[in-house]
């Protein structure tokens, strides 16, 4: 049995959406699963959005009640952690950095082909080295700062953006996009990918 644990930021959104939808698919596909969710900044027992609550109906999904927050507990509990964006992954790694191998992005993990994760891990041990760089107080090299801008235009987008305090249209384009990144997760799982 595999445990996934969703991340994004207050856990009332983008989160619960992708552990309702994962829990569903994951149900039809018969894949043996456990999936939770969970916030870097979720206040204890928020309920989620009306509007996270109302697609995940519509869709047949079974939305999480209330929020929780990101702890040891639920890192050292999954074996897979996807995050709605690259800066949940960061905090997430920097608070438990033995969950290193075990983080992505959603995107990163569902969308991405071996030259793109070579791409993103090359990308962060660039930004790695330019941060001790700085905190040594050493200059940054314009040939530095070049190589990490061409990373970064050859990269995908890897963040699923917040549709907190939006419009249902909003929230029903940020679930889409989830919808579909967790439906490649599942074949990544399986090894349909």
């Amino acid at each position: 049995m595999k445990r996934v644990l969703f991340i994004c930021t207050g856990n009332t959104c983008r989160s619960p959406m992708a552990e309702g939808f994962f829990r569903l698919f994951a149900e039809q596909d018969g894949l043996d699963v456990e999936v939770r969710s969970a916030g870097v900044s979720a206040v204890e027992g928020m309920q989620i959005s009306t509007n996270a609550a109302v697609i995940l109906r519509d869709k047949g999904a079974i939305p999480a009640v209330t929020s929780r927050e990101l702890s040891a507990e639920l890192t050292e509990w999954s074996d897979l952690i996807l995050t709605m964006t690259t800066s949940h992954k960061k905090e997430v790694i920097q608070q438990y950095p033995n969950a290193v191998d075990k983080t992505f992005t959603l995107k990163e993990f569902a969308w991405s082909d071996a030259i793109t994760r070579a791409k993103l891990e090359a990308r962060e041990q660039l930004i790695s080295e330019l941060q001790i760089k700085q905190a040594l107080q050493q200059p940054i090299t314009e040939a530095e700062k070049e190589q990490l801008l061409k990373l970064e235009k050859e990269l995908p987008e890897m963040d699923i953006l917040d549709p907190f305090g939006r419009h249902l249209a909003v929230y029903r384009d940020c679930a889409a996009e989830i919808e579909s990144s967790v439906k490649r997760t599942i074949d990544r799982i399986n090894g349909r990918l």
